[in-house]
């Protein structure tokens, strides 16, 4: 077998990005920053091969070969690194602990098949949206190493329905009738199924697995199988590389880098069942330097996740995730497929797209937060974007996540009067070039918070065939330009609500029942341009609030 070698690439240097000021759809506003991307150090490699087989491992799918692979791994890694090969075969092993300077390559006919036997995974000290927290120790991790890789076309199983909990409704009856009959815990009302009462305990336990003062992880046993693992956990690393590798059926998320830095992924393919219970495909958790590209991901959460802590803690940590490329990646069903947040407490920035195609995702390009959360997210770059049955928003900006905005309520006004503190977040500087979208439910949706609009959204070239049109909410600054919209409920086409110093120009529709609709008091300077009008059996209406000289309109 001829040992793997890793070649270094980089990605062009000097990365300086300014930040934007607030303006319209002109030429200054179309300066982005694509000729100065960020650099990427990928890890190098020595020659030298172990094979696992050297230290006893079996591929007989029935020899628990934890033992066997670590020791290559360690052996490896004392002698100065290399390349520990996982050969042919069907490997069953519980987890996997890297070390510096080791490239693990699965084999393209070989499977890494983890154990669903749960006592092999111990409780840690681990980390999970955001928090500190108890977990089980991850299938494969590696925390304060430099120079680490996992390569090669096999496959990585993580055995995740042993440990997932799921709801009914996402089962056929036959796999509902094959689950229950497996064991496991039936809720009271029928409706979920449960891996053990070790679960439920630990489901019905307030805060269960935030580690509090004074305890132990002995505290938290009687609760065990709740504490879902990540596939794959990186911690602290450095110059890290995975690529080719197939991760699928984790029992949480699939890949999770944290605080990594010279990150790059490339090639992977990561495949979770589609109702996998927070089955995201990856998450970059304040990270620093990531290439991200020619990867395709099927996720039962979001697909291509840009997290940086939560809350308090994550702002306490004040790590961002920046300078980041994602780039000719696919993403099939997901709740998003490009995402930033909610747990992004830490800020985002310096952050390019391009490329990229969402197939069936929940949403397209999703970015979500909410009060509470804090951090800046800023200077996003995206283009060439491709998407088909996009179920709910193509492009949406939200800081209401997992709440109700004004307009859902009813209210059309937010009455609470929240002061502007560390935990507002923040969604700035946004530039979106070249999207297409055939099928979806709404085009673009942006929820802002009264006392803390989203700022700077520039969206151009857009074509959108969705059922919805453009609905703005508390935006400052929010610029479309050159945008197609076919749409089937027009009335209205587009609907602003307190925002202000929105423009549009060259918006082009079929037709349309109300083009557009002003409401809020605080509406003002929507300034509509190059645009026929003559098409809308309505063209405008002012209401709740909104001043008819909210609104221009020229030619």
């Amino acid at each position: 077998m001829p040992a793997f070698f890793i070649n270094s690439f980089t990605i062009k240097r000097s990365f300086a990005i300014a930040i934007l000021s607030l303006c319209t759809m002109g030429a200054a506003a179309q300066q982005y920053s694509w000729q100065h991307l960020p650099h990427i150090t990928a890890p190098m490699f020595k020659h030298d091969t172990i094979s696992i087989i050297k230290y006893g491992a079996k591929a007989d799918g029935i020899t628990l070969n934890t033992a066997s692979i670590n020791k290559a791994i360690a052996a490896c890694s004392a002698k100065g690194g290399g390349v520990v090969l996982v050969p042919q075969g069907l490997w069953l092993t519980g987890p996997i602990v890297l070390k510096s300077n080791v490239n693990l390559h699965i084999s393209r006919a070989a499977l890494l098949q983890f154990t669903d036997d749960k006592t092999q995974y111990p409780l840690v000290e681990g980390n999970y949206e955001g928090h500190a927290a108890v977990r089980n120790q991850s299938p494969i991790s590696g925390t304060d190493l430099a120079n680490i890789a996992i390569t090669g076309e096999g496959v990585i199983d993580g055995h995740g329905e042993a440990w997932r909990a799921i709801g009914k409704e996402r089962l056929t009856q036959q796999e509902w009738d094959k689950l229950v009959t497996s064991g496991g815990e039936v809720s009271a009302n029928g409706k979920a199924w449960y891996p053990s009462k070790s679960y439920v305990k630990g489901l019905n336990t307030p805060d269960a697995g935030i580690i509090k003062p004074g305890k132990t992880l002995n505290d938290y046993a009687d609760m065990k199988d709740f504490f879902r693992p990540n596939l794959l956990v990186l911690t602290n690393c450095k110059k890290v590389l995975l690529q080719d590798v197939t991760f699928q059926n984790s029992p949480a998320w699939c890949l999770h880098t944290l605080l990594c830095e010279d990150l790059s992924l490339k090639g992977i393919h990561v495949r979770n069942p589609w109702n996998a219970q927070n089955g995201d495909g990856i998450d970059v958790e304040s990270c620093r330097n990531v290439l991200l590209e020619g990867s395709t991901f099927d996720a039962g959460d979001d697909g291509i996740c840009i997290k940086s802590g939560r809350d308090e803690e994550g702002r306490r940590r004040g790590k961002p995730t920046e300078n980041v490329i994602v780039r000719n990646d696919v993403v099939y069903r997901a709740h998003g497929g490009f995402v930033i947040g909610s747990e992004m407490s830490g800020g985002a920035r310096n952050i390019f797209v391009s490329d990229c195609s969402f197939i069936g995702t929940d949403v397209g390009l999703r970015f979500k937060t909410t009060r509470g959360r804090g951090g800046v997210v800023e200077n996003i770059y995206i283009k060439n974007i491709s998407m088909r049955d996009i179920v709910t928003n193509a492009i949406l900006f939200d800081m209401y996540y997992m709440g109700k905005s004004p307009g859902e309520d009813g209210s059309g006004n937010d009455e609470n009067n929240v002061p502007v503190t560390e935990a507002t977040p923040q969604f700035r500087n946004f530039y979106v070039d070249n999207v297409v979208c055939i099928g979806a439910e709404r085009a673009v949706e942006v929820r802002g918070l009264p006392e803390m609009n989203i700022k700077n959204i520039n969206l151009q070239n857009l074509v959108m065939k969705t059922n919805k049109g453009v609905d703005i909410t508390e935006g400052t600054g929010i610029n479309l330009k050159n945008v197609r919209l076919y749409c089937a409920d027009t009335n209205p086409l587009i609907n602003i609500n307190n925002s202000h110093d929105i423009n549009f120009d060259n918006i082009t529709y079929d037709n349309a029942q109300l083009l557009f609709s002003l409401s809020g008091k605080k509406t003002a300077g929507v300034k509509v341009s190059h645009t026929d009008l003559s098409k809308a059996a309505t063209k405008t209406e002012f209401k709740s609030g909104a001043a008819e000289n909210s609104l221009s309109i020229t030619n």
